[in-house]
């Protein structure tokens, strides 16, 4: 399965990453990848951006190095009525919001307080994406979460970044969530949830999960650019993201 597109990548803005986004553009270019979505930490992250950083990201460029770049965010789900940490103005003029529960700013609960909190997130008008849904820091009833995610047509992550060097842990969740996602027809994305810049595009591990049940490319948002923008184009309370050519 070819993954024309990383959805899911910080730059330094995040403060816990350290790549620019010129160079972050340069490896995606020299690694084949199409498209990159600038996610960077929504500001309630420590060391996080302003609420400024994404207004103003309209002075990247929509293409380096030929790689198209989608400005987005990676916004922190603030409790269980799936609040997000930046406001809906600047959300409304972002390429792509993805959402997600984050130890240093998402409430920890039971099971069923987990599962209501993701639920919410996902039918936050602007999402478009729940990252790391697999993290076990919280535990949630995964097969309400596929099934609400196919509901709402949102997009479950399976992030490689989980599988390798983070939240540890999470690979019997994800197997579960991608197994529940092939029966349910949930659509999937796949991110390096990279920050740095040499970890762009590395999808391996999480290309090997979905190998592994079956998954087709047709579920897979990023194997395409007109699977990714159909889906970001899919709401109608933000900018549209226009198609710089094919893909």
């Amino acid at each position: 399965m070819r993954l024309v597109a990383d959805l899911h990548v910080h730059t330094v803005a995040s403060g816990h990453a350290y790549s620019t986004v010129a160079e972050i553009a340069r490896v995606a270019a020299d690694k084949g990848l199409a498209l990159i979505a600038l996610t960077d930490h929504g500001p309630a992250m420590p060391g996080g951006p302003h609420a400024y950083h994404f207004s103003n990201q309209t002075a990247i460029p929509d293409l380096l190095f030929g790689v198209r770049v989608l400005k987005g965010i990676e916004a922190n789900v603030m409790d269980r009525r799936g609040r997000l940490d930046l406001d809906e103005v600047r959300l409304s003029k972002l390429g792509i919001v993805a959402g997600g529960l984050h130890s240093v700013r998402s409430p920890y609960g039971s099971k069923k307080e987990n599962t209501t909190m993701m639920v919410e997130g996902m039918q936050n008008p602007f999402v478009d994406i729940v990252v790391h849904p697999g993290n076990p820091e919280y535990p949630v009833d995964e097969e309400t979460i596929v099934k609400a995610a196919a509901c709402y047509d949102v997009a479950l992550e399976v992030n490689n970044s989980s599988l390798t060097v983070s939240r540890k842990g999470s690979l019997p969740h994800c197997d579960h969530i991608v197994s529940l996602a092939k029966t349910f027809g949930t659509k999937l994305v796949v991110g390096s949830d990279s920050h740095y810049c040499e970890t762009v595009g590395e999808f391996s591990v999480a290309a090997e999960l979905l190998h592994k049940h079956g998954i087709l490319p047709e579920q897979v948002l990023n194997t395409s650019l007109e699977k990714v923008l159909a889906h970001l184009n899919r709401r109608s309370n933000h900018n549209k993201v226009k198609i710089w050519g094919g893909g």
